[in-house]
């Protein structure tokens, strides 16, 4: 009971310091909004970067370029990506870009497929419209896939054949070059369609994660690691105040006041995730996923493990000061391994194994597959895991807390 009076006056403390209020709650709703926001497209936003109006102009037309046309940039897995319109010149193609008629232009050489199969370098003409980087990139690095993989099959079809003649000659044995060739290139054309399926635009996962998604629990994850800074500063705060001496005076017990100080940074950091959770939902449109319970759930239990941190900070540090550089070193470097800053998924080999050490990359993971529709299973490791930090914290800091005080 005393310990839930103490969580209750350090709760109370927390909620009326303005700092820690502008901290606490509104940087992480910023920080999402700008995140999400920023990069949008570079997280596979489906209605942003992926919505691109192309503008075609062919100076000739050949078999290869209308395949181009028709199988890659009009193919049916495309439609929802790509709006595709066939300019009858050069000018009035640019014309279009002049005036954002179309997102990117492309403009397709004269006799590209003989050059093409005669490996020379003549590179189709992308015109990105101002602001629209990215969606030209997407354009050229799928006009480029399509070439270098006719090149190759061009190539490697041009060396068969010639081998074949040599050994044909040597055994004086006639070989139909014609119907060879035939099942080369319809070979050729299954390939090209093996490819195309490289930029299918297919979510991985039941329900894909939109930037603003993953930036909301990237945020919530990180925020939340500043509990066990501020926990840690708020023991030292009130050692330097007198208030621990005086509360030790009682008969309350220095168990009470340990896990008073525990749930105090346990029930402030719930509060805030419930707070941002419902900001980002109603102000950013964030959907927190189907399941509330949840990402209750993962909320809950990585408030216990920053709570539990929060003890270790408390307890290995002398002053606020110490405790408050190295909690924000602390945080910062835990943010950077566990993807709150960029994608895990990004990273070395080696750096995603370490990041499994932090608790905000069991949160922020968990978060996501949350978003995407996971089962309570999936759900299970993470949870046991951010349960463990909390636990073995709680008891490393309290016992070191008791030897000290």
């Amino acid at each position: 009971m005393k310990s839930l009076i103490i969580a209750g006056k350090d709760f109370k403390v927390r909620i009326k310091d303005r700092k820690a209020i502008m901290m606490m709650f509104l940087m992480p709703i910023i920080l999402t909004a700008i995140l999400g926001s920023a990069l949008k497209g570079v997280m596979g936003d489906s209605n942003s970067v992926m919505k691109t109006t192309v503008g075609v102009y062919v100076n000739e037309e050949d078999p290869l370029t209308i395949q181009f046309i028709h199988s890659v940039l009009l193919d049916k897995q495309m439609k929802k990506t790509l709006t595709v319109k066939q300019a009858k010149s050069e000018h009035q193609l640019k014309n279009w870009i002049n005036k954002e008629g179309v997102d990117v232009g492309i403009i397709i050489p004269n006799q590209w497929k003989e050059k093409l199969i005669n490996d020379k370098n003549t590179p189709v003409v992308i015109l990105p419209v101002n602001g629209k980087d990215l969606e030209a990139t997407f354009i050229q690095q799928l006009t480029e896939s399509f070439a270098s993989t006719t090149k190759t099959i061009a190539t490697s079809t041009k060396t068969v054949l010639k081998d074949l003649a040599v050994a044909s000659v040597a055994d004086g044995k006639n070989i139909n070059t014609n119907t060879i060739n035939k099942e080369l290139v319809q070979n050729m054309e299954k390939d090209l369609e093996s490819n195309l399926e490289l930029v299918k635009d297919t979510p991985i996962g039941d329900k894909k994660i939109t930037s603003m998604q993953y930036y909301a629990a990237a945020m919530a994850a990180m925020f939340l690691l500043f509990n066990a800074m501020v926990g840690g500063k708020s023991f030292h705060n009130e050692k330097s105040t007198e208030t621990l001496s005086r509360i030790l005076t009682t008969p309350t017990q220095k168990n009470s006041i340990l896990l008073g100080k525990f749930y105090g940074t346990l029930l402030f950091a719930f509060l805030q995730f419930l707070v941002f959770m419902g900001a980002t939902h109603y102000l950013l449109k964030v959907s927190w996923g189907e399941n509330s319970l949840q990402t209750f759930m993962i909320a809950f239990v990585h408030s216990f493990a920053v709570s539990g941190l929060s003890m270790i900070v408390a307890s290995f540090t002398k002053d606020e000061k110490m405790a408050d550089t190295l909690g924000g070193i602390g945080v910062q470097i835990f943010s950077l391994l566990g993807g709150s800053m960029l994608p895990i998924s990004v990273f070395p080999e080696m750096l995603r194994k370490i990041s499994m050490i932090t608790p905000n990359s069991w949160a922020l993971t968990s978060f996501t597959e949350v978003m995407s529709g996971t089962t309570w299973g999936a759900l299970l490791l993470p949870v046991l895991i951010l349960m463990l930090i909390g636990f073995v914290s709680l008891i490393l800091g309290s016992w070191r807390l008791r030897t000290i005080y």
